[in-house]
């Protein structure tokens, strides 16, 4: 499902525009990548959470030269699923 998809599909749940679903969803967004630029993590019960972990720099190895290089640290945005989201996937249960 694309962008453009989940936006119809909100827009029917909500029984709103897609104009209304589209701004609904560019801010769930944007508050959900301020929040993890700021370091807070996001918990929706049942659901999962948002939560930002620190990737270490490492030295790896160029495939083609075998020339070692540096990978510095950096940030990585991680999605953990809620139980009920787990439960629902794998039993099929449409909510």
């Amino acid at each position: 499902m694309n962008k453009t998809e989940f936006v119809a599909a909100i827009a029917s749940s909500m029984v709103t525009t897609k104009t209304d679903a589209e701004k609904f969803v560019n801010s769930f967004i944007a508050v959900v990548k301020k929040a993890l630029q700021d370091g807070r993590e996001i918990k929706l019960v049942g659901f999962g959470s948002y939560k930002v972990k620190d990737v270490p720099a490492k030295e790896v190895r160029n495939p083609q030269t075998g020339e070692k290089m540096e990978v510095p640290a950096t940030k990585k945005p991680k999605f953990f699923p809620g139980s009920e989201l787990k439960k629902a996937v794998n039993h099929g249960k449409k909510e």
